[in-house]
């Protein structure tokens, strides 16, 4: 299979290269992302000019029409062409269109629909086709990708692409109990997930911090555990529609038992201990949690339930279920005076008991129930959905029980990892270990945007652009896994998300600006383009951080993977790995090392005035140190000078030194400047 695999894919690359070698510059490799399943370029492209005019083929459902009208929007927008049609709808009479999308019916927002596509690019005109309206959107999105400029003005190239998804399950977890995250992002976000073929959105809209969805049954939820934070039941409509229009699911997340301290400060009866309680403002696994031996709780949540079930229309409802420590039931003695009775033997069956008891109220409402993996037992229904954090064990474990499952291990982008992390991280490695029966039940996997540390202003930063590398690994096959051309493909990807409202790059320019104090930010910008922020937990660690602690510190602008380091480290592995020695190569290098040996004086100055980034003033300090290091290196390197092992050690004792984060960030190149060291000293 894995030699088939392979020449399936080689056999693609030839018919690629054969078709660019005849064809000239117009047929460069596209940069699309996902991948798509099959393409072939055919040679040729088709020229967009002012003329261009699109028709909706069959029966499409009006979305269809308002989907297309908005990639004319955005089409336009991209070359600046004036298009003479202005908006499409089932009246628009268009006799000759230059591009035409078919869609045989109205996709249904569920697991399993179809989202296979296929576009024709011929010089005469471009061809759509798909089974349902939700695969045209899909198609849409690969078209905008596939759009070029050259002299001659802007192109599609000739390809022929059949497109369709690996896995059926492809989400973006977004936590809004930590952080409130207001409409405008939840919406710009569906249309990034829309744009690389994401298509759940999980809303995570419960936990201690904070109760975001605007029950009329129990108003207190919102009253009294929001602080005024949440989402009225016209917006989540909104979200829902919003998303619908973009063939996305929307499934919510209500956790419980644990993670349910918001839940207690309006209706404290229902917990295990009997309060009062307040919003929690720290972060982290806290004792709160429901009452399983009390009929009242059952009452209450099927009252609650009855309601969400009405409010969201997805077939599924995620019920969270992790990290429960069991404190409260232990030191409750008609808890455990019941779990004698009814011979439980410890927390996690009694956990089981109260999932036991909850999953017929949301079937009693049509709902399917999904759930991180501590929610696996064997008296779960098979219907139910088990989401991995924790590792693949867990995930293999339900798929060997028969539970389809979801890896999210691995795909945490708060984690701060960098695309390639994600990108490698596939939820069906070869060492699985599964039969190919239940392989089936894998059925995709979710990025986790969890909020601890993240704001409205830097949250696309964390999710963008590499929850786009996640969206190829979940749909794209799996032998599509060249990291360096992921990043090729990945740059081009970000700026297209840029246009689409998301501000992971504008918004890292703004906030430099303001920490800045009307200086110039150009000192910090060299600075934050080398360091990442520290490990996640390192951060939780400190145990200052709150609900209300500012996210507006350099910590909080940095990027996890900034692409400057990113391209000087791949210099550096070219210079290593490479054989003979090209100046170029060492020019680039040592311009760069220069600029942040200098970096340091200049940065001083801002400092100065700004005593916010007092706290990074020992990394630009390192950062100097650092590059001076490299740059010895480099001269050594470009005299042909073999260092000795005396100096070898000094520098990358220094280095090691120098790899000290402050102020929560740490410098990133640490590793290359080794790199080129050790490269010093073997030659």
């Amino acid at each position: 299979m894995r030699f088939r695999k392979s020449f399936l894919w080689l056999s693609a690359v030839s018919i690629f290269l054969a078709s660019a070698a005849h064809a000239g510059q117009s047929l460069k490799k596209p940069d699309l992302m996902p991948w798509p399943a099959q393409i072939q370029m055919t040679g040729g492209e088709y020229r967009l000019d002012s003329s261009f005019v699109v028709k909706i083929a069959g029966h499409a459902p009006a979305r269809l029409y308002s989907y297309a009208d908005r990639m004319l929007r955005r089409l336009s927008g991209k070359t600046g062409l004036f298009f003479s049609q202005d908006y499409l709808s089932p009246d628009s009479a268009v006799k000759s269109p230059s591009m035409e999308i078919r869609a045989d019916r109205p996709g249904k927002l569920k697991l399993n629909e179809d989202e296979s596509y296929k576009l024709d690019v011929t010089p005469s005109g471009i061809m759509l086709t798909a089974k349902t309206d939700i695969g045209a959107m899909r198609g849409i999105e690969t078209f905008l990708q596939l759009v070029q400029g050259d002299s001659a003005g802007y192109f599609v190239p000739g390809v022929r692409i059949n497109d369709y998804p690996r896995f059926p399950w492809r989400g973006l977890m977004i936590d809004a109990s930590r952080h409130f995250m207001p409409l405008d992002v939840i919406e710009r976000n569906i249309d990034g997930m829309a744009a690389v073929k994401l298509n759940v959105l999980h809303w995570h809209l419960s936990d201690d911090q904070g109760f975001r969805a605007e029950s009329q049954t129990y108003p207190l939820l919102t009253r009294l555990g929001s602080d005024g934070l949440f989402y009225t039941q016209r917006e989540i409509k909104e979200v829902i529609k919003y998303a619908a229009d973009r063939g996305i699911r929307v499934v919510p997340e209500f956790d419980m038992p644990a993670h349910s301290t918001s839940w207690f400060v309006g209706y404290p009866q229902y917990a295990s201990e009997p309060g009062p309680y307040s919003v929690e403002r720290k972060f982290g696994i806290f004792n709160p949690v429901f009452n399983p031996t009390s009929d009242n709780t059952y009452k209450f949540l099927d009252g609650f339930f009855k309601e969400m079930c009405r409010l969201f229309p997805d077939e599924y409802m995620d019920i969270g279920g992790d990290e429960n420590n069991g404190k409260q039931w232990n030191a409750n003695p008609q808890i455990q005076s019941f779990m004698r009775k009814h011979k439980i033997a410890d927390d996690r069956a009694l956990q089981t008991y109260f999932e036991n008891r909850l999953i017929p109220i949301l079937t009693k409402y049509h709902k399917k129930v999904v759930g991180w993996e501590e929610i696996l037992s064997g008296q779960l229904p098979k219907t139910a959905i088990i989401q991995s954090w924790r590792g693949a064990q867990s995930l293999q474990e339900a798929a060997r029980k028969g539970f389809r499952a979801l890896l999210s291990k691995g795909f945490y982008v708060d984690h701060y990892m960098p695309a390639s992390f994600y990108y490698l991280n596939d939820p069906l490695p070869d060492s699985i270990g599964l039969t190919a029966q239940q392989k089936k039940l894998v059925i995709g996997g979710e990025a986790c945007m969890w909020s601890e540390f993240i704001s409205p202003e830097n949250i696309d930063s964390r999710i963008w652009p590499r929850t786009a590398a996640i969206a190829e690994r979940l749909w794209s096959q799996d032998s599509i896994n060249n990291v360096a051309d992921m990043y090729r493909r990945l740059d081009g990807i970000s700026l297209e998300l840029e246009s689409l409202g998301m501000t992971q790059m504008k918004n890292q320019d703004m906030m430099l600006r303001r920490l800045s104090a009307g200086l110039n930010p150009a000192p910090l910008a060299n600075l934050v383009n080398v360091v990442v922020p520290v490990e996640l937990y390192m951060r939780a660690r400190t145990g200052r951080y709150t609900s209300y602690c500012p996210l507006t510190r350099v910590v909080d602008a940095a990027v996890p993977d900034p692409e400057i380091a990113r391209h000087f480290s791949n210099m550096v592995d070219h210079l290593v790995s490479g054989g003979a020695v090209s100046g170029e190569e060492l020019a680039s290098i040592r311009a760069r090392l220069l600029a942040w040996k200098s970096n340091d004086a200049a940065l001083e100055n801002l400092i100065a005035s700004s005593p916010v980034l007092r706290e990074i003033e020992p990394v630009s300090k390192r950062l100097t140190d650092a590059a001076s290091s490299g740059l010895e290196a480099v001269d050594r390197i470009q005299r042909g000078e073999t260092a000795d092992t005396s100096w070898v050690n000094s520098k990358l004792s220094g280095l090691k030194q120098d790899a000290r984060p402050a102020g929560e960030v740490g410098l990133v190149i640490i590793s290359p400047i080794e790199k080129l060291v050790r490269f010093a000293g073997s030659r």
